[in-house]
């Protein structure tokens, strides 16, 4: 009778040395948790209306009213938002073009209604910040799984989510920061919280999904905000009005429905 329950025993024990193997084996590295948020379900079509405040080291504040329009074409995603008050940027319009090909940068324009043409913004001008933002062309922008090397750094529950912490470190050596931190949260892989680093190692900004909704299994931001530590300097950006029911004509993402504004 000891003999059987101590082969039950033994039995167990490897059962369980079995099942922690496999479970090490399925661990995530950092490469496949980025390609995880990378390939995130999001809406074939999507329109909102767009809340951006800027505010200074001195509290002051600059409210801006946007409207975006976004549509999944399969091998490209298109971009293109409109301000609408106040009145020294109504009409400014701005779009961008991501696409699936790892070999094509995305393209990027702007028109400014005192110039009266569309500008498309040059690779070299892609660290130059948006509109008077924290945000630069480059962060509005989708950077390419295969651009960074990305490594997992740890785990942590933030704002009671359980998230991996994955470090990315671009393969450009010019690239205008020298590594990303990013929380994703592990159920369905939205970034919440990424720090940027300069090219000194500082810490320049910190990005925050401060609330996000499920629409219909897919996750969509609501309010997000980015903070330039060392200046001192925050945008929020509050999304509302939100529709993913909506099929937009293709050709609302154009240099001429730039110009013409909505």
């Amino acid at each position: 009778m000891k003999k059987i329950t101590a082969s039950f025993i033994t039995l167990g024990l490897l059962i369980g040395m079995s099942i922690n193997t496999e479970v090490k084996a399925q661990t995530l590295d950092g490469r496949q948790i980025i390609e995880k948020v990378y390939n995130r379900p999001t809406p074939k079509n999507q329109t909102s209306t767009l809340t951006m405040t800027l505010i200074n080291k001195s509290g002051e504040t600059r409210v801006r009213s946007i409207k975006q329009n976004t549509k999944d074409f399969g091998d490209v995603e298109k971009n293109i938002m409109f301000f609408i008050t106040p009145a020294d940027v109504k009409n400014t319009s701005f779009m961008n073009w991501t696409y699936d090909d790892d070999s094509k940068s995305d393209d990027q324009w702007i028109y400014l209604p005192a110039l009266k043409k569309t500008k498309r913004i040059s690779s070299e001008s892609k660290s130059d910040y948006f509109m008077g933002s924290d945000f630069t062309y480059d962060d509005l922008g989708d950077r390419k799984l295969d651009d960074d090397t990305h490594k997992l750094l740890g785990e942590e529950t933030l704002d009671g989510k359980d998230c991996y912490i994955v470090e990315s470190v671009s393969k450009d050596k010019d690239y205008m920061y020298s590594r990303t931190v990013t929380w994703v949260v592990k159920d369905h892989f939205m970034e919440i919280k990424k720090e940027f680093y300069d090219e000194d190692g500082e810490k320049l900004k910190i990005q925050q999904i401060k609330k996000y909704g499920d629409f219909d299994g897919i996750y969509i931001k609501i309010l997000e905000e980015m903070v330039n530590v060392q200046d001192n300097h925050s945008t929020t950006l509050f999304f509302e009005n939100i529709n993913t029911s909506i099929n937009l004509p293709e050709d609302l993402f154009t240099e001429r429905m730039m110009m013409r504004g909505i």
